[in-house]
């Protein structure tokens, strides 16, 4: 199948240079002296139609033999390599991403308005187990150094977090936050921050329907997540439809506190910073030890933001991904509407019948989810992802599996499950990036790899976030809020098993806490959207 071989072969516009992208005894100095020229086009199979511009071609250029752009054609966008007449398939990837709505003529720009989409495959005929792979790439290291846990997987940060129950706590729990961090946090330098985990659940919300579990399975899950370190703290108010009792089973006064129980803002104040340092003070104990990369929990997140992250971007993500699992850690990918139409490539790697049959069952509840709200495939992608030449969710979908590398998926996880087997797992979430991200910290996630195009300051209070990006252009732009640049594999300058290898060690790093992130660095900390299908009253 397509994946099987994918990591470490694509097509790109000179023939010499497939040399140089996956021949790992060059340098890349060598690389660099041995080019003229940056390749003008990207193509992956050989009966792919379509190619994805390296850098924008003016019109008149001669893309290849044969082929001349009839227009300027957008970086990352798709140039007809044949003359496609209307209703023929339009391949990338070796897969159909559409059919032609009018006659196209070799060196077009085809764009997202030039394509019908196909009818997505059926889920309830997939065929399981039939790619599994066991010769995974071997990690340069196997241990790292993070926070143990009594139970669970082990934490990258040492924070003490505070869970609410509802909305309506959070300015007063932020006020006391803000004292935290001046007036107690210096009395305790092992701690490496104060996490208030707000949201917009709790009242107002139907909470006895069935889909209710979802949020309130997230926000119980947070209350044991491993960054937190087992010391648990809730805020709430006390009338609330959320009742403590509905998330965690320490209901006493040494773990939750109701605001309708103090009487006047100061005093509830302080109660917070009193309860507060209670837990400090048992957290500043906590230190850093040498473990196995078993003990590591690793989230990846967004599929394709743009044409690019199918071959730079998320294909390095996933040989780092490789490179995690057969050392032993645990690795969580998500968005259900952006792998949907590749799903039957997910079900060949699923570990056995019970994996596989899971993972029809969450694809079969998000269509019916989005039936209900009448939402049709085209509203994936987005404005910039089509900007950045991704024509329609296919297309999206390919670039999106790529993150999972090639590792047998052991487990399907519903949205804010936590695992219960270590590996590759999917965990179905939505794909919007602000609920896909508390959606998987409440699966357990310590860290997350978070893959970009287009462009995001888009970050995590409770776990680091590292961004990769799929195009050299990016990280220009954004020199201090990209940590990996995996643009340089479509410019010849690197490898996916180099940027991989750079990834996998970056991750190491940070979750050791030898280095930051930028979103970590700059303090970009995105709001807590807990996915919530269940009506709001």
């Amino acid at each position: 199948m397509f994946f099987k071989n994918f990591f470490r072969k694509f097509r790109v516009g000179y023939r010499f240079l497939e040399d140089l992208l996956y021949n790992k005894d060059n340098t890349v100095k060598e690389r660099m002296e041995s080019m003229a020229t940056e390749p003008l086009y990207i193509k992956i199979k050989e009966n792919d139609n379509v190619a994805i511009t390296v850098h924008t071609i003016p019109a008149g250029t001669q893309i290849m033999e044969g082929v001349v752009s009839r227009q300027e054609i957008p970086q990352g966008h798709k140039i007809a390599l044949e003359d496609i007449e209307k209703d023929a398939p339009i391949r990338r990837y070796g897969v159909v991403l559409g059919y032609a709505l009018e006659d196209i003529r070799k060196g077009s720009w085809i764009n997202e308005h030039m394509l019908r989409l196909p009818v997505p495959p059926d889920v309830r005929n997939m065929t399981f187990s039939t790619n599994i792979r066991t010769d995974l790439p071997k990690p340069p290291v196997t241990t790292w150094e993070g926070y143990r846990n009594a139970e669970g997987y082990a934490g990258t940060r040492n924070y003490l977090g505070i869970i609410t129950t509802v909305q309506c706590v959070e300015g007063v729990l932020n006020v006391a936050v803000d004292r935290i961090r001046k007036e107690l946090l210096p009395k305790y330098p092992h701690v490496d921050g104060v996490v208030p985990v707000n949201h917009a659940y709790g009242c107002g919300v139907a909470i006895n329907a069935p889909e209710a579990v979802i949020p309130i399975r997230a926000i119980s899950n947070m209350t044991k997540h491993p960054n937190f370190g087992g010391e648990l703290m809730i805020v709430g108010l006390g009338c609330e439809k959320l009742q403590p009792n509905m998330i965690t089973d320490q209901v006493d006064a040494e773990h939750v506190l109701m605001l309708q129980d103090y009487q006047g803002f100061d005093v509830m104040v302080q109660a917070i910073m009193d309860m507060a340092e209670k837990k400090l003070k048992k957290l500043d104990q906590r230190r850093r030890e040498t473990l196995p990369l078993s003990d590591l929990i690793i989230g990846m997140q967004c599929g394709g933001s743009d044409a690019f992250s199918g071959v730079t971007a998320n294909p390095s993500a996933g040989y780092a991904s490789d490179l995690l699992v057969s050392g032993g850690a645990t690795v969580l990918f998500s968005e259900v509407t952006e792998v949907r139409d590749g799903v039957y490539l997910l079900a060949e790697r699923a570990v056995d019948e019970e994996v596989g049959k899971k993972l029809a069952n969450e694809m079969l509840w998000y269509d019916r989810y989005l039936e209900e709200g009448r939402v049709d495939r085209s509203a994936n992608p987005t404005p910039g992802n089509k900007k950045g030449g991704l024509s329609n969710i296919v297309e999206k979908a390919m670039g999106s599996i790529a993150k999972s590398g090639t590792a047998p998926i052991v487990e399907v996880l519903s949205p804010a499950e936590r695992p219960t087997k270590k590996g590759l797992i999917y965990a179905a979430t939505p794909a919007s990036d602000i609920v896909c991200g508390p959606s998987q910290l409440a699966s357990g996630i310590t860290l997350q790899v978070f893959m970009t195009g287009r462009g995001t300051p888009y970050g995590l209070p409770e776990a680091p976030v590292v961004k990769v990006c799929s195009r050299t252009d990016m990280k220009n732009q954004w020199p201090d809020l990209i940590d990996i640049n995996a643009g340089t594999i479509a410019t010849g300058h690197a490898t996916i098993e180099e940027v991989g290898t750079e990834l996998f060690q970056f991750i190491v790093d940070v979750a050791s806490g030898r280095k930051q992130t930028w979103a970590e660095k700059h303090h970009l900390y995105n709001y807590h959207c807990f996915f919530n299908p269940a009506p709001i009253t």
